[in-house]
């Protein structure tokens, strides 16, 4: 009887952590579209450099002050052997995910994001010489397919903002292989990732974002009426890109990893969508097509990656090849933080 109560709880747990998930997702995403876009202040490294700063106070406060998740413990040669690098690459993401944002559409970036899964087999393929089974091969031609179709049909091509999307995918799937092996023996929660990672990104991007957008910037403050609200727009969207990661610590835990990645898709529909009807850029029905490909394509390989998961936990089934430290709890196929949209 017990059992029965507790269902509809933990249903209505992980509905309830999904739905802010998605909500804190989608949101960051417009705002920072609605930055470049509506209030002028094109300038990406340094909107991933308040994110930055924004997420080191929120974690620190969240773990040092509030409590909520303990601390975990890092060396101190570890930081800068381990942490360092993967904050290296973490940092090329963000600002990647930005600088596309500001020249393509919410809808295109989105859907070349959701390449992630092919980039990433490829890499691992490519640098640890993983074998994959041909189901994993025969699930990435949907994706393939679908960003083709998108790319060729999408009405407000930039190549810069395609290139920007299509390397932040290499540069999420290198920090999914990174964290394998640097971050062995280290349980990381999304708390604890960007408590440790954001101060390193911080410091990695400042200098460049003062170089090469600091002009800017000034120039924008001394002729951008209402600066005021502008401002907190800005850093309103750096405190939702911490809320964001902290959300994803609520998803992983509510939801098995199949409905993580059913649900990662349905995100980005909803981003799509949402962004439509504030944007209003244009898409033609081969786009739409080619975008609901390559979603079901992500669903798909989500799908395959989970039933051969679970035929490697049966005794006596022929095991595929992992990448060196892989972990291999359920959280396996689950990414340090989210693979297509950690925007901290």
């Amino acid at each position: 009887m017990e059992s029965k109560k507790m269902l509809p709880l933990g249903m209505l747990r992980a509905v309830l952590a999904i739905l802010q998930w998605w909500s804190f997702n989608v949101t960051v995403i417009i705002m920072n579209k609605w930055i470049f876009q509506n209030l002028d202040f094109k300038f990406p490294l340094t909107v991933s450099c308040i994110h930055f700063i924004c997420s080191s106070v929120g974690a620190y406060t969240a773990i040092k002050v509030l409590k909520i998740k303990p601390l975990i413990e890092v060396k101190s040669e570890d930081r800068w052997r381990r942490i360092f690098p993967m904050s290296f690459v973490f940092c090329i993401n963000i600002v990647l995910g930005n600088v596309s944002l500001r020249y393509i559409p919410v809808s295109f970036m989105q859907t070349i994001k959701s390449f992630t899964p092919a980039t990433t087999v490829i890499l691992q393929w490519l640098a640890w010489r993983k074998v994959f089974e041909w189901r994993i091969w025969a699930s990435l031609v949907p994706i393939v397919g679908g960003i083709l179709l998108t790319s060729m049909t999408e009405l407000s091509f930039d190549m810069l903002g395609f290139c920007a999307a299509l390397f932040g995918c290499l540069a999420t799937s290198t920090k999914t292989i990174l964290a394998e092996s640097l971050l062995h023996g280290y349980k990381f929660d999304s708390i604890n990732t960007v408590y440790y990672m954001a101060p390193y990104a911080t410091m990695i991007l400042a200098l460049p974002a003062i170089l090469l957008e600091g002009a800017g910037v000034v120039n924008w403050l001394h002729t951008h009426q209402s600066i005021c609200s502008s401002m907190i727009i800005i850093f309103s969207s750096g405190v939702l890109a911490f809320c964001l990661n902290f959300s994803i610590f609520y998803v992983i835990h509510s939801t098995t990893a199949v409905t993580f990645n059913v649900a990662g898709n349905l995100k980005v529909a909803v981003a799509v969508l949402v962004s439509w009807l504030i944007f209003r850029n244009p898409i033609s029905s081969m786009n739409a097509v080619g975008c609901a490909v390559t979603l079901l394509g992500c669903t798909f390989y989500g799908y395959v990656r989970h039933r051969l998961s679970q035929q490697s936990a049966i005794p006596g089934t022929p095991r595929t090849p992992r990448t060196p430290r892989t972990p291999r709890s359920r959280m396996e196929m689950l990414p340090l933080v989210n693979d297509k949209e950690d925007k901290v």
